[in-house]
């Protein structure tokens, strides 16, 4: 059966899908960029596919993610932004691996209002595929939210991305939760629920005017001295951290939010969202991803 193959290969994973006739028929996984160890990402990526090429070859591997970035395979310029999926795919390298021709997606990269740079890798990707999957996000002007360790807001206006902001919401969270004073106390205590109405707490704090770093201590002191349980001090600490985000994009959101990712933590964004009045509507991060790099594959 005649397929090919698309992949987003970021730090942390390789997630790699079988494509026939439109359709996924099977996934294979591999090492991300920043695990390859002695390996070139050449080795890593037949190494995946080794099951799937013992029967056939594929015609053509898409790829995007880190895998196009300085520490990757290939490092691609970024793609200037405003940039639409015809601009970006023009930006997208070309390499081969065993004779099969290989496809990775470019990235963008912006100057937002305050003259600061900004960058993306990956969820360009997931943002022109939902417009694919999407229409409508393609007219007009909306705000499209990527949660994750590194959480991409971009505004979108008339099928082109044209700046977005990045905020390390989620990489802080895991610093703080595994390296600081302030989970030091907790452990994996309390009701199911506990986890819930700490995070509503820690988005009550700041919507109150409370600022970030003067409402983190609260996290380890309500542990201490109110008999808060572990579960709500990791919910509180969450409840922060995504607040203090909402917080500061909340100038420039208006009406209804496209949250893209990961549905849990996507629904942790709407709840924050809800709390300011604002509607989203979520989209996995796998099929925006899957149609994005359908964007790449040559006519």
């Amino acid at each position: 059966m005649s397929y090919t193959v698309a992949g987003d290969w970021g730090t942390s994973n390789l997630r790699l899908y079988r494509i026939e006739d439109g359709a996924v028929v099977d996934r294979a996984a591999g090492p991300g960029i920043g695990d390859l160890g002695d390996q070139t990402p050449e080795q890593v990526l037949c190494a995946a596919l080794a099951g799937w090429r013992a029967t056939s070859e594929p015609r053509a591997i898409h790829l995007c993610g880190m895998v196009g970035s300085r520490n990757g395979w290939i490092e691609i310029p970024y793609v200037d932004c405003p940039a639409d999926p015809a601009i970006w795919a023009a930006g997208s390298a070309r390499a081969m691996v065993d004779r099969i021709p290989v496809t990775i997606g470019a990235g963008l990269a912006c100057t937002r209002g305050s003259g600061a740079p900004d960058v993306m890798r990956g969820e360009e990707t997931q943002i022109f595929g939902a417009m694919a999957l999407v229409p409508g996000l393609a007219a007009g002007r909306h705000l499209i939210a990527l949660p994750g360790t590194h959480s991409k807001w971009a505004t979108v206006e008339d099928g082109r991305v044209t700046g977005f902001q990045t905020f390390v919401t989620g990489e802080l969270f895991a610093l703080l939760r595994r390296h600081s004073t302030l989970t030091r106390a907790a452990a994996d205590d309390g009701a199911a629920e506990d986890d819930a109405i700490g995070f509503d707490a820690g988005l009550d704090r700041i919507a109150e005017g409370g600022h970030l770093l003067g409402a983190l201590f609260e996290t380890r002191a309500a542990q201490l001295r109110t008999g808060a349980s572990g579960r709500w001090a990791l919910g509180f600490l969450s409840g922060l951290v995504i607040g203090a985000e909402i917080a500061e994009i909340l100038p420039a959101a208006t009406g209804t939010i496209t949250l893209i990712g990961d549905p849990a933590l996507a629904d942790r964004y709407g709840r924050a969202l809800a709390a300011r009045g604002l509607g989203a509507t979520v989209h996995t991060g796998e099929a925006c991803a899957l149609a994005g790099l359908a964007l790449l594959e040559t006519p």
